[in-house]
């Protein structure tokens, strides 16, 4: 029934979805719809869940087979998925994360992106070192709707996603997460002179945890993306 969901969703949208499409194109009958499922927005909330946990058990699996230098290759990596998830999973491209439907599709007392922020924050937790704190959270959140807000209008300006603006975007938030990052992690504390002003060198390796993503610095601000080599 899932699968049939997320088929119709890709052919005719939510607004035109009903249980009884549903039931015929899952070859069952309707009785055996309800049997699980109230309506069609029950029925796309249980579809957008699976969509999150593959998204998520497809990140994990990235962070394990590969060798990543840092959180910032993680951040490719993770917007890399979500393209890929966009073009080939069935349903996907019409739900995302359920935005598409209702804000509060996955919990009723938080919005989908920040349900999606607190995944990924565990993930950073557990892989990179990262220091658990309301800043953290609030960085992921804000990236995460930064990224969502973009990552749409790569699939608006190309159905099979924009390189140009996905590259964009994958700036944008290695860019934003790397001042975030340098402004409170234990190695930019670490990284102070004795009068407590920053030493001006990049932040590297620590007890603490991996290197925080240097920035390179232009005339025009800081570029967010790290310096070569690194």
């Amino acid at each position: 029934m899932l699968d049939a969901c997320a088929q119709l969703l890709d052919e005719i949208g939510y607004e035109a979805l009903s249980t009884t499409r549903i039931a015929e194109r899952a070859g069952v009958a309707i009785g055996s719809v309800y049997q699980f499922f109230p309506d069609k927005r029950a029925i796309t909330q249980e579809l957008t869940r699976r969509n999150v946990e593959e998204f998520v058990r497809r990140v994990d699996r990235r962070f394990l087979e590969e060798d990543l230098r840092g959180w910032w290759e993680a951040v490719d990596a993770i917007i890399d998925i979500y393209v890929d998830m966009h073009r080939t999973v069935a349903g996907f491209k019409s739900l995302r994360f359920g935005d598409a439907v209702d804000l509060n599709l996955l919990d009723s007392d938080s919005d989908n992106n920040a349900v999606i922020a607190g995944r990924l924050r565990g993930l950073f937790l557990k892989e990179f070192g990262l220091a658990d704190s309301p800043a953290l959270d609030l960085a992921v959140l804000v990236a995460v709707e930064a990224g969502d807000a973009v990552l749409k209008l790569a699939f608006r300006r190309d159905p099979q996603g924009s390189p140009e603006i996905i590259d964009a975007a994958k700036h944008l938030i290695r860019g934003f997460l790397s001042r975030q990052l340098r402004s409170w992690s234990p190695a930019a504390a670490a990284a102070k002179d004795p009068a407590g002003e920053p030493a001006g060198e990049p932040v590297g390796e620590s007890a603490g945890g991996p290197a925080v993503e240097p920035v390179r610095e232009s005339a025009g601000g800081p570029v967010g993306e790290p310096v070569a080599g690194q």
